[in-house]
């Protein structure tokens, strides 16, 4: 069986919780793997060994539900270490799915480190139409949710907080392919992604930021009413929806 590879590329806590993992998921599969990724915040500067969960994808030869199985103990660890259940995939499936969810593969392929196998994410091939749809789809999608959240939550400024922290950071690996649409190769730093995001598409940074210090350091809003909040940021997610629309 092929070694581990490139464990150094990654934050030392992430390796240290890896290492173990991986060969213990490894030895259940063997020659069946062909890759093994880690993509996300686990590769980069915006890490937190407190909060961050670490995300693989798996490449299979084949598979079929017995694959699935075989791994439950291993992985059901693993979830108890902020290990997230991995994406169990086939090369097939991959390549036959670019042109449905571009958007996910693009994110992976940009921010990855090939931990085992084959370095597969590196050479796939995204349609820029397709990505410009989903970015469109997902943004009206969650347009729509907020929305309907707020009739349900409407009462609760808790409620709303936490609706608008969690919107927001749904929203931040679309706002990094929106970047793309415009030939910008996004920044990996969520501050960064806020200040090219909104002058490109003129949107109100101070607004995004103070929901993204709020998400990071509980600042509740920054003092400001949360449901006024919650009001221009709609607004601002509408405002996108139809720039995108005219892409």
């Amino acid at each position: 069986m092929q070694k581990l590879i490139n464990l150094e590329k990654l934050p030392p806590a992430v390796s240290a919780k890896i290492e173990p993992y991986l060969k213990a998921l490894l030895s259940l599969y063997g020659d069946e793997v062909m890759s093994v990724v880690i993509y996300g915040s686990a590769i980069g500067n915006d890490f937190s060994a407190k909060s961050s969960d670490i995300n693989l994808l798996v490449v299979f030869r084949k598979m079929d539900f017995s694959f699935f199985k075989r791994a439950l103990k291993v992985i059901d660890k693993g979830i108890k270490r902020k290990i997230s259940a991995p994406l169990f995939l086939t090369d097939e499936y991959i390549l036959a799915s670019l042109d449905v969810f571009p958007a996910e593969f693009l994110e992976i392929k940009e921010n990855h480190i090939t931990v085992f196998g084959e370095d597969l994410m590196g050479s796939i091939d995204i349609n820029e139409s397709n990505l410009r749809l989903e970015c469109e789809q997902q943004l009206k999608g969650k347009l729509i949710r907020v929305r309907q959240a707020y009739l349900e939550v409407g009462f609760k400024a808790k409620g709303m907080e936490a609706l608008l922290k969690e919107s927001f950071k749904s929203l931040l690996p679309v706002f990094r392919n929106l970047l793309r649409l415009k030939g910008i190769k996004p920044p990996v730093a969520k501050e960064e992604i806020i200040v090219e995001l909104c002058q490109e598409f003129d949107l109100n940074s101070e607004l995004f930021f103070t929901i993204l210090k709020d998400a990071r350091n509980d600042e509740r809003i920054a003092g400001r009413d949360v449901e006024e909040v919650l009001k221009d940021y709609l607004n601002q997610i509408e405002k996108l929806t139809k720039i995108i629309d005219k892409l």
